[in-house]
């Protein structure tokens, strides 16, 4: 998911436009029946009738009305049981209601079941042993959700191109892919492969995740038919539009050949020609510093939307409106597209673990900047993220968790698990070494520290996967390093102490827990590594002598003057708002 708010000023403004003229775009949504605390929440802990299930396969049928916002639509579900079960329980939105359902192509009576808080509790007709498959088909429909500000708030995104013509697509991360599919709405629910079948008027396009299938014309429609392998459950997707597209091949590092494709609005052509330039370098610095492309026998994808972005596996949402940045990137297009490694190819084992996807992939645009021109945009980058850190609530509670309670930042570390994340594997990487960090970083993302294309699988992970990770990586327990940095709210504070010529530097942790992070001190000309051992150390400094703690900026830490400029700009935003409310009439 795109940073809610992005330094510097001149992105933020831009990604605020961007949100400003999609919603101008958007007539205002007719007002639905408000969705069920069931299917607002994604995540958390997995019912046991879900458990007792594998997803093979989804077959999904969609017809969408325009004019009336409507979605008409079938779903054939295969699972196989990992125990036995005598029932099924599924997520979908209750507000698309359901007309019938068959078990093995037979129709089950409508006593068999119910939907009535947008949980879908379906009665098999006979008991289904471990190993045993079964094929569920749900025909369902009505005016699906419509998102009020996605991609922040999920639902369908009802719109049109300046000439009039649709231009609809889905956004669903926060409230889940129940919004428009019967699914298992919690990051390990996701199907082995998905085939989605979307029918629309024959002069407009739907791309979506995979492989283009087919295209069959029906007359005044046409149903575009695309196949998926381990799509995460967020990242189905529809988009509908008068799309044109432009396609290229990736001759890769590790020998295949990437398909890329870019789906953009006509009209467009110029600018998506200048945006599709820069796939290959976005391909080639991923493979070189995190290893294969997950998804290098489908594509590479991307489609324009009307939101500002998602990252819908091989498909990802583009809605930065093409502008041009200071880093000499698209750092939009740059952030959804890490997500095909971490959140795609890696996915969360719950809500908790979120950081893994948003961290990482925030990660990732500086880690570029640097690629492309060296250290000045990488720390530009990285000092702009610490100006966006709360710390409020520690990124990692330890517990499973929902969604909005990761992202709400009334109750979770919402920004922090993008900007204090980021920052905080910076720090990891300046005290493991890159080799030891990029090692870790691949073990994480593939389950191994060779990956080739076809030597791997898309997998789950947790925080103590990645834990255990880098101590594998180096040989070392850095759990100290987590405990404050995930698992604590406040920063570490490097408390600087002058008496004569003895420099004392100390730790000051939250709940006094040990903390024996390195620190650097240049001396004059000489920069000097105290071991921190206990949490402190002490330094010889001749009077008139240059001192600069942590000259190299390694240390993620508690800054007095960040805190302050946060305070002024707090200040600053209310004196606004204090103005705007008195202007008013």
């Amino acid at each position: 998911m795109p940073h809610p708010f992005r330094r510097p000023l001149a992105l933020a403004l831009g990604a605020l436009l961007v949100g400003a003229a999609a919603a101008a775009d958007q007539s205002a949504p007719p007002a639905g029946p408000p969705l069920t605390a069931q299917t607002q929440h994604s995540g958390g802990v997995m019912p046991a009738e879900q458990r007792r299930v594998h997803f093979d396969h989804a077959g999904l049928h969609f017809r969408v009305d325009p004019a009336r916002r409507s979605l008409d639509a079938t779903a054939t579900l295969g699972f196989t049981a990992n125990e036995a079960t005598d029932r099924l329980l599924l997520d979908l939105d209750r507000n698309l209601a359901v007309h019938a359902i068959a078990v093995d192509g037979k129709p089950l009576p409508a006593s068999a079941w119910s939907n009535p808080d947008g949980r879908l509790a379906i009665a098999l007709p006979a008991p289904l042993a471990k190993g045993g498959k079964v094929a569920v088909e749900i025909r369902y429909g009505g005016q699906p959700h419509t998102a009020v500000r996605a991609p922040w708030d999920g639902g369908f995104v009802w719109s049109h191109t300046d000439d009039g013509q649709p231009w609809i697509a889905t956004a669903v991360e926060g409230e889940g892919c129940d919004l428009f599919w019967p699914c298992i709405d919690h990051p390990e629910g996701k199907p082995d492969l998905v085939d989605t079948y979307v029918t629309v008027p024959r002069n407009l396009a739907a791309p979506g995740n995979g492989v283009l299938v087919e295209v069959k014309d029906e007359g005044a429609t046409r149903t575009w038919h695309w196949r998926a392998k381990h799509p995460t459950t967020y990242a189905v997707t529809l988009n509908i539009g008068p799309f044109e597209v432009l396609k290229g091949q990736y001759k890769s590092r590790y020998g295949n050949v990437i398909p890329m494709e870019f789906w953009y609005l006509r009209g467009h052509e110029a600018q998506a020609r200048g945006l599709f330039a820069e796939f290959p370098r976005m391909l080639d610095f991923f493979e070189q510093e995190i290893g294969p492309y997950p998804w290098g026998d489908e594509k590479m994808g991307v489609v324009e939307t009307p939101h500002l972005g998602m990252e819908h596996q091989t498909i990802n949402a583009y809605g930065n409106g093409y502008k041009a940045g200071p880093y000499g990137f698209d750092w939009l297009l740059q952030h959804e597209f890490a997500h095909e490694w971490f959140g795609n190819q890696v996915t969360n084992a719950d809500w908790d673990d979120m950081w893994l996807h948003e961290g990482f992939g925030t990660y990732m645009q500086p880690l570029y900047g640097q690629y492309l021109y060296g250290d000045m945009p990488y720390f530009a980058m990285l000092h702009d993220e610490l100006t966006m850190v709360k710390n409020a609530h520690p990124i990692v509670s330890g517990r499973s968790q929902l969604e909005h309670e990761v992202y709400d930042a009334d109750k979770g570390p919402a920004n922090d698990i993008y900007y204090k994340a980021s920052l905080m594997l910076h720090t990891l990487r300046q005290l493991i070494g890159d080799r030891a960090f990029f090692d870790a970083t691949r073990r994480l993302v593939y389950g191994r520290p060779d990956p080739r294309p076809g030597n791997f699988r898309p997998r789950y992970a947790t925080t103590q996967d990645f834990i255990d990770i880098v101590r594998q990586a180096t040989g070392r327990d850095f759990k100290w390093f987590f405990d404050v940095y995930l698992y604590e709210a406040r920063l570490p504070e490097l408390v600087e102490q002058r008496q004569g010529d003895t420099l004392t530097l100390r730790w000051k942790v939250p709940h006094d827990k040990p903390f024996p992070m390195p620190v650097d001190v240049q001396v004059g000309d000489e920069v000097r590594t105290l071991p921190m051992e206990r949490g402190s150390a002490t330094l010889t400094v001749p009077a008139g002598t240059l001192v600069i703690v942590d000259p190299r900026s390694k240390l993620l830490r508690e800054m007095p003057h960040i805190e302050a400029y946060q305070a002024w700009k707090r200040e600053q935003m209310a004196e606004l708002m204090k103005k705007q409310k008195q202007a008013k009439p």
